[in-house]
């Protein structure tokens, strides 16, 4: 199989639309140019943003555009020291061309276990989360790393999940989803929303792996609290109130705003057996009427830039390698123009669930094939994208 590099290439440049250097990934062609001031076009907030990421993408080599694709998680310790802090000196040994994505800079791994009570959430080493002082300054240390010590000066993204608050030592804790989605509130959960992104902005993280918009429809499925319900209309209108809190309605970001991701697309509430993760049949119809609303809604009615499929296969076809369900529909025919972010490990099970290969090259091309841009919360498979580039096979 051989796909194209094109806008698959993405990295940074959801943040840098708020920030002042403007990273972006694709291929791209054209001669790096610089302002009047003498600086890179790229790095000056005045120029059109199209021009600064042509401008950037001119400039950047393939291993570059490939570290663009990726997020770090499970290996932090090739970026810390020791005792957890940011380590310039290893992020420059182990990430060379730059890294797109820190993930869940608030937690503490990489580190040993440590003996404490109140785990961190996903920490089962058993540490506590940084506090919102300790993630600052490990943010910060990071970004200066990014946008001083490599080459190009890419800032990163900074994700961490804020499901019903943002999930982090002494933030706010909000009612679950499915409680919100009963207030039948869009007022009150906008406002839910921007405390959850003004406290993670206060703390360095641009990008909240929220809302889910998944439409539940088994009973048994045991994620439902995470969902705004099972009618799609309510989802869609509890989902868009979630994404104007935290992202407003308008780009660049505001100084108190973050990213969403929106997800999972889709199927993920209606699982054969009621099982998390399950296979679900369901017939093009019901997608369109049940399932896809409030994700069409969001991206055509708001600038969303992050989607993130489920794990889930659709009719014997994994949401991660399914270009039907993340070209054709969201991309061609929504018209939707940002990024495809995989859910964590999801590139990695096309070997270990769904069996679809057991090479990780090869679910490399297939999900990139299918319209998936960056690999989380590591990049396994896309730490692979140069010498698939080189081989001809994307």
């Amino acid at each position: 199989m051989t796909t194209t590099l094109t806008r698959r290439l993405f990295g940074a440049s959801l943040a840098a639309l708020s920030a002042a250097a403007l990273p972006g990934l694709a291929q791209a062609a054209g001669q790096a140019s610089k302002t009047s001031g003498g600086k890179p076009l790229y790095k000056d907030p005045t120029q059109p943003v199209d021009a600064r990421i042509q401008d950037l993408l001119s400039r950047m080599t393939l291993e570059e555009k490939a570290a663009q694709l990726i997020g770090i998680w499970l290996t932090k310790a090739k970026i810390q020291t020791p005792e957890g802090e940011f380590s310039p000196t290893e992020a420059s040994k182990n990430f060379p061309h730059g890294l797109g994505q820190v993930s869940r800079p608030t937690d503490r791994r990489g580190l040993k276990p440590a003996t404490v009570v109140g785990a961190a959430a996903g920490a089962e080493d058993g540490s506590i989360g940084r506090n919102a002082k300790e993630t600052a300054k490990y943010v910060n240390a990071a970004q200066k790393w990014a946008m001083e010590k490599t080459r190009l000066g890419i800032p990163m993204l900074m994700h961490d999940e804020a499901l019903h608050g943002y999930v982090a030592r002494d933030a706010t804790s909000f009612p679950q989803s499915i409680a919100l989605a009963s207030t039948f509130d869009p007022e009150l959960t906008e406002k839910i929303f921007s405390v959850a992104a003004r406290e993670m902005r206060a703390r360095g993280a641009n990008m909240a792996l929220a809302p889910v918009v998944d439409v539940a429809r088994d009973p048994r499925w045991g994620r439902i609290e995470e969902t705004y319900g099972e009618d799609p209309h309510l989802c869609a209108e509890i989902g868009l109130a979630a994404i104007r809190g935290f992202q407003g309605t308008t780009l660049p970001l505001a100084k108190d705003k973050v990213f969403v991701t929106l997800k999972h697309m889709t199927g993920h509430g209606q699982p054969e057996n009621g099982t998390n993760v399950g296979p679900a049949q369901i017939a093009e119809r019901t997608l369109r009427e049940n399932f896809f609303p409030p994700f069409e809604r969001a991206v055509k009615e708001l600038p969303v830039r992050s989607v993130m499929p489920s794990y889930n296969e659709i009719d014997g076809v994994p949401s991660h390698a399914n270009r039907w369900l993340l070209t054709k529909i969201l991309r061609e025919e929504w018209g939707y123009k940002g990024s495809v972010q995989s859910d964590y490990f999801a590139i990695k099970e096309m070997i270990s669930r769904h069996k679809l290969t057991d090479d990780l090259g090869d679910t490399a091309v297939m999900a990139m094939h299918a319209g998936v841009d960056v690999e989380l919360p590591d990049g396994e498979a896309y730490a692979l994208i140069p010498d698939l580039v080189r081989a001809g096979r994307i």
